[in-house]
């Protein structure tokens, strides 16, 4: 049995690497193929081409790629053709999976087509629910209610950050390792996993940083990044004069985050992984004007940060656009290391949250897998 899969950024490399494991587990003939990064890497995956490439977000910034990622588009559709696998599935980044999945259904290969982690239709355009059975046989979404009218069989496997090993990560030994004493104040700083995300946000969390570091001379920050972008960060932080400790893998940044006092965040999924390991945060982000624009005139919810949307109420302050700079990140990450308001709603609610995500008897990994293998057998 030969499995496609195609993950366009880190968070579904991640994702990806665990469903790899999974199936391994149940079915160890199984051979994998296709497009990821680093942790699909050593699953045994051997990818098509370096994911780094896509690692852009926001219409301004990608239409300068455009050429690139049209160019990888067509080398991977000639590798699925190559490879005639028994099924493709693509992971997370809808963006660039729809489009070789809708290729794939145009020249009717007959291999069945899986998407896992659904598109957000709910926050965005609820009509692009209508279309994806254009593009996939199947579904593997936290919001089935959403597609099934529309022709498209979906499954809800569970929300993938509960197979985290985030609540395992180990604060003391990270300390330990880094040679960060006990008497230190750990903020984690998280910039993002994508090029522009890196380059718009570092600089404004390092000032944050900077300002926190001289009013508290007990601060340390550490910089948990990815591979597609840690050349970028390391760069990037060269002139920084205060104690700064860059780290690459998967669990420094779980055991970072378990020293952590606070953190300074992306938005995105860390930012629910904080929240799952009880680390009181902000989320920044900005994006160019025009992406801002846009984001304001289609996006279809009232907060962004996934705890919020979970509870249905801002526990974590949103400093997004123009209200993410150096001074409002510095008064919120105060506060929170002085425990006020903002940090009683946020360590409650991060109990809620982990209630309303709680783990089944299988992981979502697992629960893919039969998913998948079932698909395979009725071929």
């Amino acid at each position: 049995m030969k499995i496609y899969l195609i993950a366009g950024e880190p968070s579904g490399d991640l994702l990806a690497s665990r469903f790899m494991y999974a199936m391994k587990a149940k079915h160890p003939e199984v051979e994998f193929c296709g497009v990821g990064g680093e942790t699909m890497e050593n699953a045994g995956l051997k990818s098509l081409f370096d994911i780094s490439d896509l690692a852009v977000m926001g219409l301004a910034e990608v239409i300068p790629s455009i050429p690139k990622i049209l160019g990888l588009i067509k080398k991977t559709v000639k590798d699925i053709e190559a490879q005639k696998p028994d099924v493709v599935m693509t992971i997370d980044s809808w963006s660039f999976g729809s489009r070789i999945q809708k290729i794939i259904r145009k020249k009717k290969l007959g291999i069945p087509q899986v998407h896992y982690v659904a598109p957000q239709v709910w926050a965005w355009k609820k009509k692009r629910a209508k279309t994806m059975y254009k593009y996939v046989e199947s579904l593997l979404p936290q919001e089935p209610k959403y597609f099934t009218p529309y022709k498209l069989e979906a499954v809800c496997v569970g929300h993938p950050v509960i197979e985290s090993q985030v609540v395992h990560g180990d604060g003391q030994a990270f300390r330990q390792k880094h040679g960060i004493d006990n008497d230190k104040t750990i903020i984690t700083v998280l910039p993002g996993s994508r090029h522009n995300e890196v380059t718009a946000l570092l600089p404004i969390f390092l000032e944050s940083a900077k300002h926190l570091w001289k009013h508290h001379p007990n601060l340390h920050f550490v910089i948990p990044t990815v591979k597609t972008v840690a050349d970028r960060v390391k760069n990037m932080c060269k002139e920084v004069n205060f104690p700064l400790t860059i780290v690459e893998d998967e669990q420094s940044r779980y055991d970072a985050f378990k020293a952590s006092s606070a953190a300074i965040a992306a938005s995105g999924t860390v930012a629910l992984e904080l929240a799952i390991a009880n680390v009181p945060h902000i989320v920044g982000y900005k994006v160019s004007p025009i992406t801002g624009w846009l984001a304001k005139k289609f996006l279809h919810i009232q907060f962004v940060n996934l705890s919020n949307i979970i509870l249905g109420r801002e526990i974590i302050p949103e400093l997004l656009q123009e209200r993410c700079i150096p001074v409002n990140i510095y008064l919120y990450i105060e506060g929170l290391l002085s425990h006020d308001d903002w940090y009683d709603k946020q360590i409650d609610g991060f109990k809620k949250v982990r209630t309303l995500l709680g783990q089944g008897e299988q992981t979502p990994s697992e629960k893919a897998c039969d998913i998948i293998w079932d698909l395979i057998r009725k071929k």
